[in-house]
């Protein structure tokens, strides 16, 4: 892996059109992308450290799925569909506790193993013989990879989490990932919008400059993208010992550490890994997190995310963790904003459509990606609401 820039060509004709507008507030678009580019991709349901335990369990509803992550009594972490096999009742109600050696279905009492096998129905004369293992949780398929636990709700054309993300593996590798704890939890939240409209303002730095004025401190002078290629991105930017200008930033630089354990590139660097179609990995010398991004509706948008430190933390560690965790806040508020006035411009007959930079590669090359997951959005205008399916499987052919 590059610890620069490569060398990225793009020619003065590239197409600087993103996605058209109407692919923003189409509800039956919409109901294609958690098939074919949401539900078949693999996605971040927790790290390893969220389920320490046998019996612990993590629950994650999106895309009109319910999934339960839990470590089994052998130590393996294991995912299922939170739906009882007997009349579709959650398994669990609450986001993560633990279950001792069973879980108990509320609704009538049904039990299953921690290896999702059925133990018993409730009553079970009630029923014919039954089949332990045909009426078991149904799976859902799950890797573990760099401590990450990752889902993916359906079959897709992407290979293994660890395959796609081996370009990455060397770079990552010396955080040690695996070994570290959650700080407050997976965290929660709403956006008013489309969630290609986080995804691009996510997916460049050209904005930096003038929006955000906390990371222009900290590394506006040493940032850059790379631009989505075989479903990875990645940003790296060195800090400025010198930022002065912000409070959070100032501290940062002064009490942040150098990692002895990272190369002598990112001991002083702030990471960002992406994973399409929504998901992606940061690192800081004193912590890492996740954080992603579902669709609710056509005009709302889940937001999701975890921070996490090194089990053995020192007190410099734990207080550039806190503000790293302030600057980051202040940027996703800053963000959360841009994402609304963007998205708001998408039903508007007065906006043709985004013209991007050279500097938005990877707003670009992000839609060449649903493009190819659907081809459907290579239209300029809507097929129409009860057309979208049928459309989009006449251009795939």
């Amino acid at each position: 892996m590059s610890l620069s820039p490569r060398d990225i060509s793009i020619p003065n004709d590239w197409d600087r059109r993103g996605l058209p507008g109407w692919t923003y507030h189409s509800p039956a678009l919409l109901e294609l992308e958690k098939e074919e580019v949401f539900r078949t991709h693999w996605q971040i349901a927790c790290h390893a450290s969220d389920v320490p335990e046998p019996g612990d369990y993590l629950t994650l509803d999106i895309l009109g799925e319910r999934a339960i992550v839990i470590r089994g009594t052998d130590g393996t972490i294991r995912a299922y569909h939170n739906i009882c096999r007997h009349r579709g009742s959650r398994l669990v109600t609450a986001e993560k506790g633990n279950c001792p050696g069973a879980l108990v279905c509320p609704f009538h009492g049904w039990v299953y193993n921690l290896d999702g096998s059925l133990r018993g129905p409730a009553r079970p004369r009630s029923f014919p013989p039954m089949d332990r293992e045909a009426f078991g949780l149904a799976p859902i398929e799950c890797e573990l990879w760099m401590g990450f636990v990752f889902l993916r709700f359906r079959p897709g054309p992407q290979p293994s989490v660890a395959e796609q993300m081996a370009p990455f593996a060397e770079e990552i590798a010396p955080y040690g990932f695996e070994d570290m704890v959650p700080t407050g939890g997976i965290w929660t939240g709403e956006s008013p919008v489309n969630w290609k409209s986080v995804r691009d303002v996510d997916n460049e730095g050209y904005h930096v400059a003038m929006a955000h004025p906390a990371l222009q401190d900290l590394y506006g002078a040493t940032y850059y993208d790379e631009p989505f290629s075989q479903n990875l991105s990645r940003s790296f930017a060195s800090w400025n010992p010198q930022a002065v200008r912000r409070w959070s930033v100032r501290n940062y630089v002064r009490i942040a550490q150098q990692n002895p354990a990272l190369p002598e590139s990112h001991r002083q660097a702030w990471v960002y890994w992406g994973l399409f179609p929504n998901a992606v990995l940061a690192a800081t010398p004193e912590s890492m997190q996740f954080y992603q991004e579902f669709p609710l509706s056509v005009g709302r948008t889940l937001l999701r995310g975890a921070i996490y430190r090194y089990r053995e933390e020192n007190r410099a560690q734990r207080l550039a963790r806190y503000l790293a965790m302030r600057i980051d806040r202040d940027t996703q508020a800053e963000d959360v904003q841009l994402t609304i006035w963007s998205n708001e411009a998408m039903t508007s007959k007065a906006f043709a459509g985004f013209y991007l930079s050279d500097l938005e590669y990877g707003v670009r090359t992000h839609h060449d990606h649903l493009r190819r997951a659907l081809p459907v959005m290579t239209l300029d205008q809507s097929p129409g609401e009860d057309r979208m399916a049928e459309a989009n499987d006449q251009i795939t052919g």
